[in-house]
């Protein structure tokens, strides 16, 4: 029997193996590479659309800060005038009452009795003045509070002529203005009339 030597054949054989590994290798590594980098450009973009999106919120948002800027100022200008509206409009209702005031004052005042000063706060009105006597002050209320007009009237100060050195008593007194309606409002000939009841 022939001997065969098997041994170049086995050597020739161990190389090809670990050349086709050696290959094998490198297209594993050089794929794995090429994954590697697919993955990054692909994140990249994502990270890169996003940034995009995010400036675009960003110019978005401030676009809406700014109008809601101005929907504020004009919230603050409405505002304003409706306040200056209302403003008017209460001058414009109180202008026939500062006529009923000094109507019924007038024909509130007995003989006898005469007015220095008038303040008005809000609906209070608050007068000083002069009388020939105190039962002249109390017929003066007891006039305001007969009034359609005028009610509440409340003595503050007096002081008797002897006190005074001038022959008169000196007196402040406070009372209420009321709005009336028009439906409740006296007629002219009925106007500092003393009320009944």
């Amino acid at each position: 029997m022939a001997r065969i030597n098997l041994l170049p054949w086995r050597d020739a054989e161990r190389r090809r193996r670990q050349r086709n590994f050696i290959i094998a290798m490198g297209i594993a590594v050089a794929a794995v590479l090429l994954a590697g980098v697919g993955v990054r450009m692909q994140f990249e973009s994502m990270v890169a659309a996003q940034q995009s999106r995010n400036h675009l919120l960003e110019q978005e948002i401030s676009k809406l800060n700014l109008r809601i800027r101005k929907i504020e100022q004009l919230e603050e200008t409405k505002a304003d005038l409706l306040a200056r509206m209302n403003v008017i409009q209460q001058l414009q209702e109180s202008r026939p009452e500062v006529v009923h005031l000094f109507d019924e004052l007038v024909a509130s005042i007995p003989d006898g009795v005469f007015l220095t000063a008038i303040t008005q706060h809000g609906n209070r009105v608050e007068v000083e003045g002069r009388a020939q006597s105190n039962a002249r002050v109390s017929a003066f209320m007891r006039n305001i509070n007969a009034s359609a007009w005028l009610n509440d009237a409340e003595l503050l100060v007096i002081e008797n002529k002897d006190q005074t050195g001038t022959g008169f008593s000196h007196f402040r007194l406070s009372f209420k203005q009321q709005r009336l309606e028009p439906a409740e409002a006296p007629t002219a000939g009925s106007a500092g009339a003393p009320a009944l009841g």
